[in-house]
Parts: structure tokens; sequence; C-alpha cells
């Protein structure tokens, strides 16, 4: 046995060593402690968004992709649909590996892997799901539209002219 592949454990001020076993299956419990830590609250606190990520197939640079997005106030119309589009991408592909670490015959390195993986991805859709208000425009179409049937319906009923008043004063 080489000292390389050895752990060392300590334990009340015995150590033992044992042999490492090289790109083991995950047992049960790591599976458990994985899946515990990407799902914990605040996981992604100090969490850097992955530089690269493959979706799909697809290389992305994800962080490049997010600081593009996020530096502006809010998110052009133009680019809302590929916003939207990548956002549902990154949950796919969490789900897929989020599956991989639950029920994938990995080994722990990958586990991990997989893990710190998710963790960038959810960093990625907290920060892209905090954008502002994606469309002023539009918004401020609907508020003046509501803003439009407000007043006529003050004016009606003011007037006059309002149907349930019509009708309540013509019984």
């Amino acid at each position: 046995m080489e000292s390389a592949s050895l752990n060392t454990i300590c334990a009340v001020g015995c150590t033992f060593l044992l042999p490492r076993r090289p790109h083991s299956v995950v047992q049960e419990y790591e599976r458990k402690q994985l899946l515990e830590r990407v799902e914990r609250e605040g996981a992604t606190v100090g969490a850097d968004i992955p530089e690269t990520i493959t979706v799909q197939g697809e290389e992305i640079d994800l962080r490049t992709f997010v600081f593009e997005i996020k530096r502006r106030e809010t998110v052009p119309s133009g680019e809302r649909d590929r916003v939207e589009q990548a956002k549902k991408n990154l949950r796919r592909e969490r789900l897929e590996r989020l599956e991989q670490i639950e029920e994938g015959d990995i080994s722990r390195e990958k586990g991990e892997e997989l893990a710190q993986s998710i963790i960038g991805i959810d960093r990625a859709l907290n920060a892209l799901e905090s954008l502002g208000p994606t469309d002023l425009e539009r918004e401020q179409k609907v508020k003046h539209a509501q803003d439009r049937k407000r007043w006529m319906s003050f004016l009606k009923k003011a007037l006059g002219q309002d149907d349930d008043a019509s009708a309540r004063r013509g019984r």
C-alpha cells in the first residue's frame, strides 16, 4: 500500500490507516449528504456562478451571460425571451444533475462535482430571477389603461350614467 492512496482517520488519539477506494460508488449516506447540501437554505450564499457550464451538450459562458444581463436595470425586450429560455434550460439541467445524484451510479468525486455545479446553477438562477420588471413600456401601458378605466367608471357614476346606478333609480 502506498501512502498516497491511504486515508488517515483519527479517533480518540489513535490513527488508523484505511485503503482509499479509488473512484468508488457513492454510498447512500454520502448521497444523502450531497442532496442535503444542495437543498440547504442559503446554499448559494458565497457560491460563485460557474464560468462555463454544459447544458444539453452546449457549453455556455454562464457567468458572462448573467453579469451582462444583471448590469442592466431591466431586461431589454429583445433579450427577454433569451433570458426566459436560459432560465428554463438551467432549471432542466439542475433537475437532471440532481437526479444523477439521487439515482445515478456515480463516484463520490462525481457527486461532489455535481453538487457544486447545482449550487452554481442555483446562484445563477437567483441572480436572473431577481431582475427588475422585464418590460417597463408594457407595464406603463397596462397602468395607463387601468387608470383610464377607473376614471371612466368614476365619471359614469358621477354623471349618473352607471348601468347599476340607473337600474336602481329606475325601480
